[in-house]
């Protein structure tokens, strides 16, 4: 049997903005597609309803949603193939994460709240 490597995944969903009401299917059916396809679910955002810089497919709003998903290296041209024949989806996009961005990032804001932690109680002496 022969592994699939698994790579860390930022995906962003834009619904159509007449579905803001009733999410619950919609966000089932993606958790599902992303289950069925070997992958979890690291972290979901919700956006919220916002404005298109253009209109797609004739709307102008459309409700946004954010997932941080670890994957196999097979499953976002799945998910993608999918995604793009889905009703409830205006638009959507995946893109792998880079492991030393990722890495330099969180360096960086560990570094940060260190400072803001040593400017603090010099304050407060």
């Amino acid at each position: 049997m022969s592994q699939t490597a698994t790579g860390r995944y930022e995906m962003v969903v834009l619904f159509r903005p007449e579905l803001e009401a009733q999410m619950d299917k919609p966000l089932q059916t993606i958790a599902n597609l992303i289950k069925d396809n070997g992958g979890k679910i690291i972290s979901e955002d919700d956006w919220g309803r916002k404005s298109l810089a253009y209109k797609i497919a004739g709307q102008t709003h459309a409700v946004y949603r954010v997932y941080q998903l670890e994957l196999p290296s097979t499953a976002p041209a799945k998910i993608d193939s999918t995604l793009n024949i889905t009703d409830d989806v205006l638009r959507h996009l995946i893109t792998k994460v880079d492991a030393k961005i990722e890495a330099w990032l969180a360096e960086n804001k560990k570094a940060r709240e260190e400072a803001k932690a040593t400017r603090e109680s010099a304050s407060a002496e």
